[in-house]
């Protein structure tokens, strides 16, 4: 069995990743944060306030996302305000012969409105929610823990979702008024 010269087996995966790559070219796929820390969705993440949310949850989902928005240690004026309402849960799952509850999902929804400040005009107006599952134990502490560590993840995971939502969001918005 003849195989390739060393030469020919080096230059084989670079050759199948251009081949790959090159319907791809056509399709109309964008970056969505092109142009580095000066690109306008960049900048317009980082002018959105986010107002204090009530409780632990909203404390957690707020501080994910300034840190998700680039508000974080950032001094730009808001241009848009961030609405959000949550809804945290926790529902009983299996419960055993007893009555004991053997398992929880934790619920995180948020709704939630992007504000233009400017116009007052509601840019979005979506809902984004999560949920976890946790097993009860017969220690207390450990349970209480377990929704708390629950809750932290799921918050971030929510930010995580409406960050992305109101990055597209304004991405579309700076295509509409850009000049054509």
């Amino acid at each position: 069995m003849r195989t390739a010269p060393s030469f020919l087996r080096a230059l084989m995966p670079a050759a199948l990743i251009a081949a790959l790559a090159l319907p791809l070219s056509g399709c109309g796929l964008q970056p969505l944060y092109s142009g580095g820390s000066s690109a306008g969705v960049i900048q317009g993440l980082s002018a959105v306030d986010v107002p204090a949310i009530p409780g632990r949850g909203g404390w957690l989902v707020r501080n994910a996302l300034n840190e998700r928005l680039g508000k974080v240690g950032s001094e730009v004026s808001p241009a848009y305000r961030l609405d959000v309402r949550l809804d945290d849960s926790l529902e009983a799952l299996g419960v055993l012969n007893d009555d004991t509850i053997s398992r929880e999902r934790r619920i995180l929804r948020a709704r939630y409105q992007l504000v233009d400040l400017s116009s007052g005009e509601i840019l979005l107006d979506a809902t984004e929610g999560f949920d976890a599952g946790i097993d009860v134990v017969s220690s207390e502490y450990a349970t209480i823990a377990a929704e708390q560590y629950a809750l932290e993840n799921i918050a971030k995971e929510v930010a995580d979702r409406m960050a992305t939502r109101i990055a597209l969001t304004l991405r579309s918005r700076a295509g509409e008024t850009a000049p054509q």
